[in-house]
């Protein structure tokens, strides 16, 4: 009896022994085990079999054992082609650097960082004034650039080896495509000529550019005096009906062209000037527009070449005529922003008529005429010629400012050189704000 007792102690005791065993493994793998499933429960993936998931505990538990650390693959960058345009990024010179052996920690992915996208058309000689409004752009502006360049084909690898000799600071700062000249719809041969040779490029550009949702359009001859950033952000007032904007062509009806000479319906009291034109792509290219030819309204590319055919023999100004015939029938759908976005020798030329110039200086100097590049209005040609001699990476108060201010001495006794303040006004201003944001943020201690 005694004997029996003692099996059955010896029994009861290594049960409860291999019980204990049994709960004390599967509380220590328990965790692993957890963690896992909610890894994959958060990638939003199905149950994993049996199998799967002793492969994924021991790849987990290889982690574990190593340095603690997740290691992150190495994201690159590559250029895209688009369409026969020549595309380059940022990084066009820059030198694939190695691999560090070291591991990483594993970082969030943080928001895209937003560009903002500039287009200009380039035909004949405009190759210098074209590139100095590049560097105008790139000078004072905040955010990236994605430069689009519609060039005639000699000009094309000339503006790539030029872009491409920048210092590396200025081309982490933008990217650029190189288009050729084309035409979607009529005759090339006849858009090509009309008004300026290639002009009516920048009617095509929703057409061409189809995965761009928003585009700032100017002409060569235009220069940035402030953060293209701040023209930008004019989208952002845009109405639901609203989807490009333009300056008046004149702020003085008496001495405006379009309402004295005009032949055709055109915006407003005096027309608006397409030298500078910023323009939510996406929106034009889903709207019909009303217009005298078809009740049912027409879209962007079925209304350009009937509308040219309607006016050819009427229009002078070519395709800012044409776009001031279709925001006549359609005036719901056009932003008007003030003129010292689009300052031009008609606004000081017969005495100064730009108010928001006088206020707040230029924000976009427009140097149509041909002005920077003859003596008829030095003040024009002074900034000009201080932007494109600017080195980059220089003082801009010593390399820049204080240049155009000495030289705008010898335009006091000139039409628009006796208001050197609308100049000057913006351009310090903007100066100050990059030098805080460059020089004074960095210094001050947290």
């Amino acid at each position: 009896m005694r004997i029996h007792c003692k099996v059955v102690v010896i029994a009861v005791c290594f049960g409860v022994f291999l019980l204990l065993y049994f709960l004390g493994g599967n509380a220590a793998d328990d965790p692993l085990l957890k963690e896992v499933v909610e890894e994959e429960e958060e990638d939003g993936k199905s149950s994993p079999s049996p199998r799967e998931l002793g492969r994924d505990v021991a790849a987990k538990f290889a982690r574990k054992s190593s340095y603690g650390v997740g290691v992150r693959a190495e994201e690159t960058l590559g250029g895209r082609k688009e369409g026969k345009a020549i595309s380059r990024g940022a990084s066009v010179n820059a030198k694939s650097k190695p691999r560090s052996n070291v591991a990483r920690p594993v970082t969030k992915r943080t928001q895209a960082e937003e560009v903002m996208h500039l287009a200009v058309v380039a035909c004949g000689n405009r190759l210098d004034e074209t590139l100095t409004m590049v560097k105008s752009a790139l000078m004072f502006s905040l955010k990236k650039i994605k430069f689009h360049i519609f060039a005639e084909d000699p000009l094309a690898p000339q503006f790539e080896d030029r872009l491409n000799q920048w210092p590396r600071s200025v081309s982490a700062k933008f990217h650029y495509s190189i288009y050729p000249i084309t035409f979607s719809v009529g005759n090339a041969d006849e858009w090509k000529k009309l008004f300026k040779p290639c002009a009516a490029q920048r009617l095509f550009l929703p057409v061409i550019l189809k995965d761009v949702d928003s585009l700032l359009y100017v002409d060569t001859d235009v220069l940035f005096l402030r953060p293209m950033d701040d023209i930008w952000s004019l989208l952002k007032s845009f109405n639901s009906t609203q989807l490009a904007a333009m300056a008046p062509e004149h702020e003085v009806p008496k001495i405006g062209w379009y309402s004295r000479f005009a032949r055709h319906p055109f915006y407003g009291v005096t027309g608006v000037n397409s030298g500078v034109m910023l323009m939510n792509l996406t929106r034009i290219r889903s709207t019909l527009f009303k217009n005298s030819m078809i009740p049912g309204g027409l879209s962007w590319e079925d209304l350009l070449h009937p509308l040219y055919q309607k006016y050819k023999n009427h229009i002078t100004w070519g395709d800012q005529d044409l776009l001031n015939i279709i925001f006549h029938y359609n005036p719901e759908c056009l932003f008007i922003f003030p003129c010292q976005w689009n300052y031009r020798p008609d606004h000081c030329m017969y005495g100064s008529n730009c108010k928001g110039a006088e206020k707040e200086g230029v924000s976009i100097l427009h140097g149509n005429r041909g002005v920077y590049h003859d003596d008829k209005q030095p003040a024009f040609k002074v900034v000009y010629d201080a932007i494109r001699d600017f080195p980059f990476e220089d003082n801009m108060f010593q390399s820049l400012f204080y240049p155009i201010q000495t030289k705008f001495l010898d335009t006091v006794n000139t039409l628009c050189g006796r208001i050197p303040q609308v100049f000057l006004k913006q351009i310090e201003k903007t100066m100050k704000k990059v030098f805080e944001e460059k020089v004074i943020r960095h210094v001050r201690p947290h």
